[in-house]
């Protein structure tokens, strides 16, 4: 594959967003062949995370180029974040030429409120779902949602799943399946309580309440 040929991917990073939302795509999609990866925010300056770790974007929106593959996660200040008007311009303007649109877990939001899910149908994190119907989008609660060039992932680690996705539909599902098994992507997790559905609702409220005492620290 040339240079040419080379699927250009784009992962939005911002003050506040959940690291592993984009540091699991990021992980497979650099293990793809003829990919080139930005990641993108207003400035290269440092960004801090929502679990205090600090990352460095490499590509403005300025001066980013147009991408084959636009993403963006979620966060527990996201809110701070998702009605800009400079962000969601630069999502209209790369999501009118973008080959596929893209986000994981409450990075679904983002995508609406630019008006990129209107007739879609979309994956988010399980907190998020209601406020994502209220966007008018048709909400899926699987691991990845795809509805033709709009792929969305479900809360954090679906990013994994995503990502696996994505390096199918660009690269092959062989190629796809070397990268899983070179990551020795197995899931076997100590407790099945990983979705609402499985957790029940004892374990769900206090989850919230939980997530909500973060998002009080965070600010």
């Amino acid at each position: 594959m040339t240079d040419s040929h080379k699927h250009i991917i784009g992962l939005i990073f911002y003050p506040g967003m959940t690291l592993l939302d984009m540091v699991g795509p990021n992980q497979v999609f650099s293990a793809l062949p003829g990919v080139q990866i930005h990641r993108i925010w207003k400035t290269l300056d440092p960004i801090k995370t929502d679990d205090g770790m600090v990352i460095l974007p490499d590509t403005t929106f300025e001066n980013c180029p147009p991408l084959d593959v636009i993403c963006i996660g979620g966060g527990l200040e996201q809110m701070a974040v998702v009605d800009d008007p400079e962000v969601l311009d630069f999502f209209r303007k790369q999501g009118s030429t973008a080959k596929f649109i893209t986000s994981v877990c409450g990075g679904s939001e983002f995508l609406a409120k630019a008006g990129l899910l209107q007739g879609y149908r979309a994956a988010t994190h399980w907190a998020m779902r209601e406020q994502l119907a209220k966007l008018g989008v048709e909400v899926g609660t699987e691991r990845v949602v795809i509805d033709r060039n709009r792929i969305t992932g479900g809360g954090v680690t679906a990013g994994i799943d995503f990502g696996l996705t994505i390096a199918s539909i660009l690269c092959g599902e062989e190629i796809a399946k070397i990268i899983q098994l070179l990551l020795e992507y197995n899931p076997a997790p100590p407790f099945d309580v990983g979705s609402p559905e499985k957790a029940g609702s004892e374990l769900v409220n206090k989850a919230i309440l939980f997530m909500q005492g973060m998002s009080s620290l965070a600010v």
